[in-house]
């Protein structure tokens, strides 16, 4: 009896030893399994390493500005006369006048711009032959329109330097002289009488 209690004793224990094992076993391979999909999931939800080069962006250009132009001395004069470009002899060689200027200005009292300011210069050319009557009388300077023909005189002896005797003038030495000359507003022109003196043609009016 004994002996048969024995023999069931080591079956029994074999059977659980049998068993153990193969649930270890399963236990095994389980968590292999787990291992397995862990690694394959954080291996597919990992983020790329990027392997294309970022291309350096092109340097800016500045655009150069372009000098401003300066305007020529032509465009920006108008109608100003150049030294030089209106002078005539008076009484014969003995002297020259220049024009200076011919600018109009406005009337002090109308307001009006029908006014030219004329100014002169008389220089004595002749070193002797000149006499006591060689003036040139300034105030009785006229202008034509060159268009019409119509006459423009002096407004008055007061707005004017008046007479300039040669007599006076040393040789090479010249005065200036002025006459306010009543021209209407619009005329860019006109031609200029100077007593004794060579026309001049064409002379511009500056605004």
């Amino acid at each position: 009896m004994s002996t048969f209690l024995s023999g069931v004793a080591v079956f029994l224990s074999t059977v659980a030893l049998l068993c153990g094992g193969y649930a270890a076993y399963e236990v095994f391979t389980l968590r292999q399994t787990l291992n397995t999909t862990t690694t394959s999931t954080q291996t597919n939800t990992a983020s790329p390493i990027s392997t294309k080069q970022s291309v350096p962006s092109e340097p800016e250009t500045t655009a150069s500005t372009s000098p401003e132009t300066t305007p020529s001395p032509a465009a920006t004069s108008g109608n100003a006369i150049q030294p030089g470009q209106f002078v005539q002899p008076a009484f014969g060689n003995k002297a020259e006048v220049e024009i200076l200027s011919a600018k109009r200005i406005k009337d002090p009292e109308t307001a009006n711009r029908d006014v030219v300011n004329l100014q002169m210069r008389i220089r004595r050319q002749a070193t002797d032959g000149v006499g006591g009557g060689d003036i040139i009388s300034v105030a009785s300077t006229t202008a034509r329109n060159p268009d019409t023909s119509e006459t423009y005189k002096g407004i008055s002896a007061n707005r004017s330097t008046g007479s300039v005797s040669l007599a006076q003038l040393r040789p090479k030495a010249s005065a200036d002289a002025y006459v306010w000359i009543r021209v209407p507003d619009g005329v860019k022109n006109v031609d200029l009488f100077v007593p004794d003196t060579a026309a001049f043609k064409n002379v511009p009016i500056a605004n």
